[in-house]
């Protein structure tokens, strides 16, 4: 059904905005909706964490509204003496309500704009939150960054990793922010814009929308229900096309140490009846050893020396149905010779007084490859089609995309302070367009942690990045579900995480219990895939010790057992954006208490899945909407409310509904 047309009612003083009966702005000269001013950005890098402070020299509230009336929208002169700003309302070629502002004045470089609210609003989205999943009553700065190590300035974890490298983070710090929020008023609102962003939504009657540039555009649009309103987003954003089939025929084990290694380990796996589809080896290109623990060497080339005969092996597994994956980012270490052909090509990002920039990444230095250059873009993607796809890869981990210093400078000639958010986008496009003009697309995967406005289109598949291997709920376990959700909420339906975890640092270390439980967890994604973490010797691992691995063939199994029931998901998720994990109130819209939960989610239309995220727990409370609901693993039916049932290693809170067409495939489950 078309879009309505925006409404303008004057005021004696001002005017109010509607589109589809909700409104969007309101304006008085006692309660302006937009402001301008004039800063100066004070951005340091320090190994992809970022100090943002604002040099503010003014901001104006511009208090009077000239109206114009053009075609069929309108056009609106904001002033304030002789400080103006412009306002034109209309929509695009959809239908979409359509904001374009701009300031009159070329030194103003910042805006403020107030979107109408209610007090009982919910807000979702913003890109990949792990703190928060609805948004209301903070707010939240849009910059893809490190995610942090802790990323509660309460929590101890965080205070040391401040005081090391001020990497402690906090709870909005995020690999893939997204100028777009979907409200419970059922529309979204997303911005084209690329520079720094604050979102605030601490107000109880309106949302706060700053820019740290001269203009800003708008989208808005509504839906009756919040699976059409996904759709329509999803429309505008692009969607993930469907994963390769071999996804859903096992783990993907990380592995590093060479040939005979993933070898030895494939085959430790397999013969304790794990279902293993690929091998994830990203030390390929070979290993630099830090304080901070095993790197990869940045130098996309397969290093002979650890993996002999790898081409051979590759072909060998691929027969056998197992992948191999590999590993690569848009850098190249400094003291390598693909540094040193890019920048004898002048492929690199240049300083200020134009030699190429090289970025330290802890212990070891990188140069940028300038993705905004044409023939550099080309150059890294015959890197990526020569080097990965030419081996035999059946994909690989697409990392980072958030170290774009800002004072870095670029072919395309535009400020690294815009591009900076764009750049992870760009990344994901650029891998993209190497499947798919190999003819590899829908059979080889790569996945990322940092993205923006366009990896929806370009990203086959994220991860969640680099959680500690701990059970806080802001860097461990618990808080991939908000994340998913949250990324869900913004266009992207795909996702998962390492298993156990990643980040090891200030004495953790991976429990059996923890990397269990992450395990139970990750069967009732899309994708399941482990990882040793940055200190491989400090973790527990898949294989250290009988009973691992036996858990390990038992949740593999669970998860390709329902293979057909994720893979219907994901094609669903490819037809019209509805993610694979999704909040409880897409279908339970009338359900009060499903919009604040944030820590379980529905996998696909008929699976409710609450994972156990703290320690020592042999039971687990949830909260079921209204509906049949058949507990997978003793066939009880409960019929909504708080619950509390056993929850064992092995047996995840995990609800099916009894109607459910897929209902004797989750039977199965009970005889696993």
């Amino acid at each position: 059904m078309a879009s309505q047309y925006p409404e303008l009612l004057l005021l004696d003083d001002g005017f109010a905005l509607s589109f589809e009966h909700r409104l969007i702005l309101r304006h008085t000269r006692q309660a302006p909706c937009l402001w301008i001013g004039t800063g100066e950005a004070d951005i340091e890098m320090f190994r992809g964490n970022f100090s943002i402070k604002d040099k503010l020299n003014e901001k104006i509230a511009l208090t009077d509204a000239s109206v114009t009336k053009q075609g069929a929208g309108w056009t609106i002169r904001f002033s304030r003496g002789e400080t103006t700003a412009t306002l034109h309302i209309g929509q695009d070629d959809t239908g979409r309500l359509q904001l374009k502002l701009h300031n009159d004045n070329a030194s103003h470089n910042r805006i403020w704009l107030r979107l109408a609210a209610k007090p009982e609003d919910h807000i979702y989205g913003c890109g990949e939150q792990f703190s928060y999943f609805d948004l209301r009553g903070k707010p939240f700065p849009l910059w893809t960054s490190e995610q942090g190590v802790g990323r509660n300035k309460k929590s101890h974890v965080t205070w040391l990793a401040d005081c090391k490298e001020n990497a402690g983070g906090d709870y909005y710090w995020t690999f893939f922010p997204q100028p777009t929020f979907v409200s419970t008023q059922k529309y979204y609102c997303h911005v084209d814009n690329s520079g720094y962003m604050n979102f605030d939504f601490s107000d109880p009657e309106f949302h706060e929308l700053a820019f740290w540039e001269d203009n800003a555009t708008l989208r808005f649009e509504c839906a009756e229900t919040y699976v059409d309103l996904l759709e329509k987003l999803t429309a505008l954003l692009g969607r993930q096309p469907e994963l390769p089939d071999w996804v859903y025929d096992g783990v993907t084990l990380g592995v590093q140490g060479g040939t005979e290694v993933c070898q030895q380990k494939l085959d430790t796996m397999r013969n304790g009846g794990v279902k293993v589809n690929g091998i994830w080896a990203q030390d390929w290109s070979g290993i630099r050893m830090t304080s901070f623990g095993k790197r990869v060497m940045w130098n996309w080339k397969w290093n002979q020396e650890l993996y002999p005969q790898l081409d051979e092996r590759i072909a060998q597994w691929k027969r056998e149905g197992v992948q191999y994956l590999t590993y690569i980012n848009p850098y190249v270490a400094s003291d390598r010779d693909l540094c040193a052909e890019a920048a004898k090509r002048g492929y690199l990002t240049k300083d200020a007084q134009g030699n190429d920039y090289h970025v330290e990444f802890g212990e070891f230095y990188a140069g940028v490859v300038d993705l905004t250059n044409p023939e550099a873009y080309e150059w890294f993607k015959g890197v990526i089609k020569q080097n990965l796809i030419g081996l035999g890869c059946g994909g690989w981990m697409a990392d980072f995309g958030e170290y774009l210093p800002t004072d870095t400078f670029l072919r395309n000639g535009i400020s690294a302070e815009i591009m900076h958010n764009a750049w992870p986008a760009l990344w994901a496009k650029c891998n993209y367009e190497a499947l798919e003009e190999t003819g590899k697309l829908g059979e080889t995967l790569f996945f990322m942690r940092a993205g923006y406005t366009g990896s929806q289109k370009h990203s086959l598949m994220m991860w969640a990045g680099d959680q500690n291997v701990d059970w806080s709920l802001d860097d461990g376990l618990a808080s991939v579900v908000p994340a998913a959700l949250s990324l869900g909420m913004t266009g992207h339906g795909l996702h998962h995480s390492d298993i156990g975890g990643y980040t090891t640092l200030f004495e953790m270390k991976r429990s059996k219990e923890l990397l269990l439980r992450w395990c139970d967890f990750n069967a009732f994604t899309p994708m399941m895939r482990t990882h040793e973490g940055n200190r491989p010797g400090d973790n527990w691992q898949f294989d250290s010790d009988a009973d691992t691995i036996t858990h390990f063939a038992r949740m593999t199994t669970v998860f390709t057992t329902l293979k057909p029931y994720i893979k219907q998901a994901v094609a669903q998720n490819a037809k019209s954006g509805l993610p694979v994990m999704r909040p409880l109130f897409l279908h339970y819209e009338d359900d009060a208490r499903t919009y604040d939960l944030k820590y379980q989610y529905l996998f696909g239309r008929d699976v409710l899945v609450a994972p156990v995220h703290e320690q020592g727990r042999s039971d687990w409370t949830v909260y079921l909407p209204q509906d049949s609901w058949i507990h997978a693993w003793t066939g009880k039916e409960y019929r909504g409310g708080e619950v509390t049932v056993a929850a064992p290693l092995g047996q995840p809170p995990v609800f099916y509904r009894a109607h459910s067409e897929w209902q004797p495939l989750f039977a199965q489950l009970r005889a696993l």
